[in-house]
């Protein structure tokens, strides 16, 4: 796929690169999930992604959603706190609120009130379109791929991640 921007529907890597800006420029904690991380850890982009997962520090939550409302996106998934999906035409951002401990450890809420924790440790850095970005780990995002029925993208994901 290179560095062209597909044509159907779906994340670009140019909004993902414009979201990463706005967060790091206001040195907000955060932490890609799901396909772009996996691509962002083999430093490409391997298939098209539905959404952004976009896991952030909760006290920034309300700034993220301003700017991104900002830009045309709309609320259309509103499960606060554990997360609210955003959508502008085909671009979608997956926001899901971590409370941070004084050494940026998050734990997000699910849906169920279960508890989830995204260690500091287990981010580390991968690449959009040439650009630095925080990611979870290999290992963390294998992980996160337990517990329930894999899709197609999610078999394509950890064949990628078998090789990292």
């Amino acid at each position: 796929m290179g560095d062209a921007e597909p044509t159907v529907q779906g994340m670009t890597a140019s909004e993902v690169r414009a979201i990463v800006d706005w967060l790091e420029t206001r040195a907000v904690v955060y932490q890609i999930n799901g396909g772009w991380a996996v691509d962002a850890l083999v430093g490409h982009q391997t298939r098209l992604h539905r959404d952004l997962d976009l896991f952030v520090d909760a006290a920034a939550v309300e700034d993220i959603v301003g700017w991104l409302t900002a830009r045309g996106y709309k609320a259309e998934t509103d499960w606060l706190p554990a997360r609210l999906e955003l959508r502008s035409g085909s671009l979608r951002a997956d926001v899901h609120p971590m409370v941070l401990d004084s050494d940026g450890n998050g734990v997000q809420r699910g849906l169920g009130g279960e508890v989830f924790e995204h260690s500091r440790a287990m981010r580390t850095l991968g690449v959009v379109s040439g650009r630095a970005v925080v990611v979870a780990t290999a290992k963390r995002l294998r992980a996160l791929h337990e517990g329930y029925e894999l899709r197609e993208v999610d078999v394509h994901d950890l064949h990628l991640l078998a090789d990292l």
